[in-house]
C-alpha cells in the first residue's frame, strides 16, 4: 500500500515538471509583450506627442 503512494507522488512530480516549462514560456511571452507595448507607447509619445509641445 505504501508503494502505491510513492508511485503516485512520483508521477505527480513528473507531471508538474512538464507543466513548469510551459508556464515559464508563457510567462516570458506575456512579459515580453508588456515590454514591447511599453516601448511602443514610449516611442509614440517621443515621436508624435513631445514635438507638439516645442
Amino acid at each position: 500500500m505504501a508503494d502505491r503512494n510513492v508511485d503516485v507522488e512520483k508521477r505527480e512530480e513528473e507531471v508538474e515538471k512538464k507543466h513548469d516549462s510551459s508556464k515559464v514560456a508563457s510567462t516570458f511571452i506575456k512579459y515580453a509583450a508588456y515590454i514591447i507595448i511599453f516601448f511602443g507607447v514610449l516611442w509614440f509619445l517621443i515621436t508624435y506627442i513631445l514635438p507638439m509641445f516645442q
